[in-house]
């Protein structure tokens, strides 16, 4: 039996549901739950990111809103026409995507936004499932290189095939476009390890693809 695009109630990860109880307990403010993609159901563009942030999704409920790495995601979507806001800092603030869709890798906050291998495996089964409905010539956009070896894996393509670097773009057999841009952490770009300009021409590129 396939599994769905996403489910509210998975706890399939013990380590993942007892670090969200634990959250919880001490924000019972806090979503901590699974954090379903956001978007429409047939994008041009799905982004795929790594995992829930602790103070990000983990809190409002939706994919990198409300903490630093959502800061110039949102505003290079709606700089290329893909949102209609420039931030994310609620669930209910009133943004919406355009042609776009979010998801992530892990649908639950991993403990020191590092999730094991096995968890990785685990919330791939619903990644497959979500790439599996999208129609040919697609662009998946995959932030940093877990993201990027968890789009693989769900396509049941050989990572060596591949690699991951920065502004990579490759065809792929069944018809989708994957795209590669270092994430778009606090880390990455304090460090200029991803600039905005560099961000920008990844973009640029996909509008290409999409709008020609």
């Amino acid at each position: 039996m396939s599994l769905p695009v996403f489910d509210p109630a998975c706890r399939r990860c013990e380590r993942l549901n007892s670090f969200l109880k634990e959250v919880k307990r001490d924000n019972p403010d806090y979503f901590c739950q699974p954090v379903p993609p956001f978007g429409v159901k047939q994008p041009k563009l799905l982004i795929v990111g790594l995992a829930p942030g602790m103070h990000g999704a983990n809190r409002t409920g939706r994919p990198f809103t409300g903490d630093y790495a959502g800061i110039l995601l949102y505003e290079t979507l709606h700089k290329f026409g893909f949102s209609n806001r420039p931030e994310s800092v609620a669930a209910d603030d009133g943004l919406k995507l355009k042609q776009c869709r979010i998801s992530n890798a892990v649908k639950c906050l991993p403990p020191a936004n590092k999730p094991t291998g096995a968890e990785i495996s685990t919330c791939n089964a619903y990644l497959a499932q979500e790439l599996a409905g999208l129609r040919q010539d697609t662009v998946v956009l995959a932030l940093g290189g877990i993201a990027h070896n968890a789009v693989l894996k769900a396509l049941g393509l050989k990572l060596k095939d591949y690699p991951f670097g920065h502004e990579k773009f490759y065809s792929l057999p069944m018809g989708l476009v994957l795209a590669t841009s270092y994430h778009c952490s606090r880390y990455n770009t304090q460090t200029r390890r991803l600039t905005e300009p560099m961000f920008h021409a990844v973009f640029r590129r996909i509008c290409r693809h999409i709008r020609k």
